[in-house]
């Protein structure tokens, strides 16, 4: 598994994953949409740690900077 996730969409994710569970914490989500956004919002956090996006494997996405 090549990594494929850059700093900066690392951080994305993660921002976008506090701002889910901050949401759902103070009840401005609930329901369907709540367990959705949830399990969106872990995707992002294992994605962020890993490195690795599965969705831009197969159109050779990458957001990591070139290593010289």
């Amino acid at each position: 598994m090549k990594s494929n996730v850059g700093t900066a969409d690392k951080a994305v994710r993660i921002l976008m994953a506090l701002v889910i569970v901050a949401l759902y914490f103070t009840k401005n989500i609930s329901g369907t949409t709540a367990i959705v956004l949830l399990i969106l919002a872990g995707i992002f956090i294992i994605t962020s740690f890993i490195s690795f996006c599965p969705l831009y494997w197969p159109f050779g996405i990458s957001t990591r900077k070139k290593e010289n």
